[in-house]
């Protein structure tokens, strides 16, 4: 089986958008693959945070993967911090990239905004603990959305220049898996901006936590037109809010939108947000309820954590081993 990474940063609920883009994907994976999730606290303090509020997030974001169907039996589940190899390994690809190659990074600029000098190192960087993520572990698939392909770009330079400089081609080349339909969740507001935990409306995102209520109010207050929904996606074309609740009536369903688009075509939105609304609150409905009895028992969580580092710490600490030992690191007693 070829060996999956992928990371989710412990930043709050997951969104619908999370769920549909990401998380939802992870699942089938673990039939085809060899995966390793992870929650990437490291990542997480690259911007401003509250460390009490970033415990609770982490857990809650573990909780909230298993209930969605990652199961710490079928893979390979833990918080990223718990593993020193990452960490390890990230200082040698700090070492190993380039100045340029980071100055390329468009993620950083968008990050940092104007007022980039009072940045922290450590989001400058991140692209370097990113490529050390995947390879610590060598594995050569990594779920990526489009903002994400720089990156992995990247991770392939600074493994390439690795193998170079040390005279051995040790870590492996990096497919990204390109996910599916909903691969991009737009805003209920504005369907031009992705969903987001950070946006500073809550009705422009559907949270997984939401309940009945909450995701059909929501749904009710999506922004739309005043046009029908056509029975050919060429309809769509200038229509971002249409297109995005098609969207994801399609991934919910597991259809493709021009399937939803014969089913529906000619409605209004009143009556397709009513149908929309069923189904997600159908689907989340038990993943809701996994959650909260998972969070009741934060122990539980934290042991399928514990046993998730081992055997992460497992397969990366004789990859990072012998990494320090190609850059000429003493070996450790």
């Amino acid at each position: 089986m070829q060996r999956v990474f992928s990371g989710i940063q412990p930043s709050g609920i997951p969104t619908l958008g999370n769920y549909l883009g990401a998380i939802r994907h992870w699942v089938p994976m673990m039939n085809t693959h060899e995966c390793i999730y992870c929650v990437v606290d490291l990542h997480a303090i690259t911007q401003p945070f509250d460390p009490a509020t970033l415990a609770v997030q982490t857990r809650e974001m573990a909780a909230a993967l298993m209930a969605c169907g990652v199961a710490p039996e079928r893979c390979v589940l833990f918080v990223q911090s718990h593993v020193h190899a990452h960490a390890r390994l990230a200082w040698i690809f700090n070492c190993v990239a380039r100045i340029g190659w980071l100055n390329r990074m468009t993620q950083f600029k968008d990050k940092a905004g104007k007022d980039r000098e009072n940045a922290g190192a450590g989001l400058y960087v991140y692209p370097n603990l990113m490529a050390a993520d995947i390879l610590a572990y060598h594995a050569t698939r990594v779920p990526v959305g489009e903002d994400q392909k720089q990156h992995l770009e990247l991770a392939n330079d600074i493994a390439q220049k690795f193998n170079h400089d040390f005279g051995e081609e040790f870590f492996p080349s990096i497919e990204p898996i390109i996910q599916g339909v909903a691969a991009r969740v737009m805003s209920l507001r504005d369907g031009t901006k992705k969903m987001s935990k950070s946006d500073p409306s809550d009705q422009a995102r559907i949270n997984l936590t939401d309940d009945a209520d909450t995701i059909a109010l929501k749904i009710r207050r999506a922004k739309t037109d005043a046009e029908p929904l056509p029975s050919e996606l060429a309809g769509l074309e200038g229509r971002a809010e249409a297109k995005n609740l098609v969207g994801i009536m399609a991934s919910i369903t597991d259809r493709q939108p021009q399937e939803v688009l014969r089913e529906h075509a000619g409605q209004g939105f009143g009556t397709f947000k009513g149908a929309l609304t069923d189904v997600l609150v159908s689907h989340l409905g038990p993943i809701q309820q996994e959650m909260r009895r998972l969070l009741a028992d934060p122990a539980a969580v934290d042991a399928g954590l514990r046993l998730g580092a081992e055997k992460a710490s497992a397969i990366a600490e004789p990859i990072v081993c012998r990494a320090e030992k190609l850059v000429g690191f003493l070996p450790r007693s």
